[in-house]
């Protein structure tokens, strides 16, 4: 039996009406930006007061909050479904960009510019973890880890995967070798600067398939 069908009345109205409000945050957002959100704004467009809203939310931090984290918990699910079907890292980025092209907003929420005086509570990072944990596992069966000398020498030859060795608190507990680690990072911030690139309307009237531009940088970064 799910949460739902135990859930009183109640609980099942104001579960309703905190998705309401949430659609209309998105709303707002796509017309004035997350920085323009309003909690009394959402109330007259709902036909109640503001003080009403704050029975449900606390505040506008609390919002964007419960806004970002349906998002990540969205391209979490997204992109762990695409692995557990057997997507290779290759797939995962096609995936991340087809859930990025589907709601620019929603993605500019996660990685565009921060909100100003918004600072997000420490727990929004679990989610975003189980992300980059998808991505390191698909990146480390990529490079399997090699035996100690070798992975020496590739140390040695590749600086930056050593000290990725060295700094991996964003890792979180996953075990990949310092070439899988370097691979995921280069991953992330060479897609994520396309998609940015592309979401934020830099290559209009450049007249080239901003696609085929994302399928190049990725098989540039494929071993």
């Amino acid at each position: 039996m799910g949460k739902s069908d135990t859930a009183t009345p109640r609980e099942r109205y104001r579960a309703q009406v905190r998705t309401e409000i949430k659609e209309h945050a998105w709303q707002q957002i796509a017309t004035a930006g997350a920085s323009a959100l309003s909690l009394n704004a959402i109330a007259k467009q709902m036909g109640v007061s503001g003080p009403a809203l704050y029975r449900y939310f606390a505040g506008r931090d609390e919002l964007i909050t419960e806004l970002i984290r349906d998002a990540y918990r969205s391209l979490a699910d997204t992109l762990g479904a695409a692995a557990a079907e057997g997507a290779d890292l290759s797939g995962l980025a096609h995936v991340l960009r087809g859930w990025a092209l589907a709601d620019p907003h929603r993605y500019f929420l996660l990685y565009g510019t921060p909100v100003p005086g918004y600072h997000a509570p420490d727990d929004t990072t679990a989610i975003s973890s189980e992300i980059m944990a998808t991505l390191l596992t698909a990146c480390s069966a990529l490079v399997p880890e090699a035996p100690e000398a070798q992975a020496a020498q590739e140390a040695t030859e590749a600086p930056f995967a050593a000290h990725l060795e060295k700094h991996r608190a964003w890792a979180g507990d996953h075990s990949a070798p310092p070439a899988a680690l370097h691979l995921a990072m280069s991953f992330w911030t060479r897609m994520h600067g396309v998609l940015s690139l592309e979401l934020a309307g830099h290559f209009t009237g450049m007249g080239f398939d901003p696609d085929r531009l994302f399928a190049a940088e990725l098989d540039a970064l494929l071993p």
